[in-house]
Order: structure tokens, then sequence, then C-alpha cells
């Protein structure tokens, strides 16, 4: 069952849904990029740990996983405890992947970065933002960065500033792509929710051409394979609002489906 919608699906933008979503993308990116890179690179998934700090948890605070039973009334001698709420608490630690294209013929050199920003890239400022120190590290190297956003939320954080996009406007996610031979500009994809997911290229070394990443055709293996549609309640709005002018559209296009 594919998504209604005709690009990124707001609804997973859930973060209870968003976890699982992440590690499918960039799975599923390094296997559409590895036949294309190869012999001379390699596509392999990469880990970071975020530490979140107490009260800024960028996932739900806590998940209820039991509630307590309405029990019958009953005479008793002895009082038992009243039955607690039984919820989850969030982790302390926070692990996400990323993408990074190696050229084996210089030692697994890191050629291109390649991320899926999630909350905790859009939710700190940028003191205490580990993505920001890292995003300056790879800026600072000869790596090719390519960011992809594709969550309405938080906080502006890819490479290009605020600024040089609201003339873009209205978009709703973006792609960044910037080239270590170029970092006087960027190539950037704005996205609106109506659009389909572009084709991008991803860059290599020089003089070898780019290869193409269809992040739509990433995004629908990802869809069906993680059988969201059992998942979502199409129903009810998503967890994070569409705007005004896209609530009736939405509602029309489910309406269909």
């Amino acid at each position: 069952m594919p998504s209604p919608f005709p690009g990124m699906d707001p609804y997973l933008e859930d973060p209870a849904l968003w976890q699982d979503v992440h590690q499918r993308l960039i799975t599923y990116i390094a296997d559409s990029l590895q036949s294309d890179v190869r012999p001379r690179y390699h596509a392999r998934i990469g880990e970071r740990l975020y530490v979140v700090q107490t009260g800024r948890s960028i996932y739900p605070d806590v998940t209820i996983v039991q509630r307590p039973r309405k029990e019958p009334g009953v005479g008793a001698a002895v009082l038992a405890p009243d039955t607690p709420i039984r919820v989850s608490l969030p982790p302390d630690e926070v692990r996400q992947v990323y993408v990074e294209i190696v050229d084996l013929a210089r030692g697994e050199e890191v050629v291109t970065m390649i991320e899926v920003l999630s909350p905790p890239d859009k939710t700190l400022g940028k003191d205490d933002n580990q993505y920001r120190r890292k995003q300056e590290d790879v800026l600072a190297s000869p790596a090719n960065l390519v960011e992809i956003d594709l969550l309405r939320g938080g906080i502006h954080t890819i490479a290009v500033p605020a600024d040089y996009m609201i003339l873009l406007e209205p978009w709703h996610y973006a792609v960044s792509i910037s080239r270590a031979e170029k970092r006087h500009e960027a190539e950037l994809y704005p996205i609106n929710l109506r659009q389909r997911l572009p084709r991008i290229g991803i860059p290599l070394l020089s003089p070898d051409p780019d290869v193409t990443l269809d992040l739509q055709a990433v995004f629908e293996r990802c869809y069906e394979n993680g059988a969201y549609g059992d998942l979502v309640n199409y129903k009810r709005p998503p967890k994070l609002p569409l705007d005004a002018e896209d609530v009736e559209w939405a509602a029309t296009l489910l309406e269909k489906n």
C-alpha cells in the first residue's frame, strides 16, 4: 500500500514513528547508492551518539505502556496498593545513523557525508547542538555534505542560511548539497508538500560524475517495507498540523484513497 501523498508523508513526522522511518531511509539510501559507486567507492552506514539532557528529550517524554484496569469493588480486610500507570521513560542517549561514501583507493577516506535530519538536529541551540558541530567539521574538511530535511518542525539547521530561503517560500522540506570544491555556493532543493521528492546528484571526487539518488523511490520503498499504512490513522490530523492552505488539499487527497 503506497502513501496517499505524492511526496513526503507528513504523518510520518510523528516522533513515535520517526526513529523507524529514519533508520529505513538511511538503509535504503545506502543500498540505492552502493551499486552505482562501486568498485572505487563504498556507501556505508555510520552512527552518532547524542547525549540528551534531562528535561530536553527530543522524543516523547513518556510512553504509557500499561494502564490500570478498573477492578470491581470488593470488600477486603487487607488494604492493597492502588494500581499505578506504568510508563517507559525516554533514553538518556540517542543513537542516530547516517551514510558516508568512502574512497577505497585512498584508505577509506570519507568523500561524501549524507545526513537525514532528525528531531535532535533541529531542537537544540547552535552552541549545544552536536549536529551543528559535526556540520561545521564536515564543511571545514575536504568532504562533500548532503543534508536531507524531511521534518517541518524544529529550528532551521541545513547549511544554507534561512535568510536565503525566504524568497523560495512556500516550501516544507529541503535538500542541501555543499561540494568541497565549491563551498562558496550550494545546491538547494526546496520541496513543497504537494511535490514529488527530487532526484539529487550525490557528488564524488572530481572528475568522477555524480551518482543519482531518487529520493522519492527511496521513500516509497521505506513506506512499503515499513508497512506504515497499517500504523497511521489518516482520519486524524498529523501530529504536526498542516498549514491552513494545505488542510483542505490533504483532506481531498485522503478521501480518494
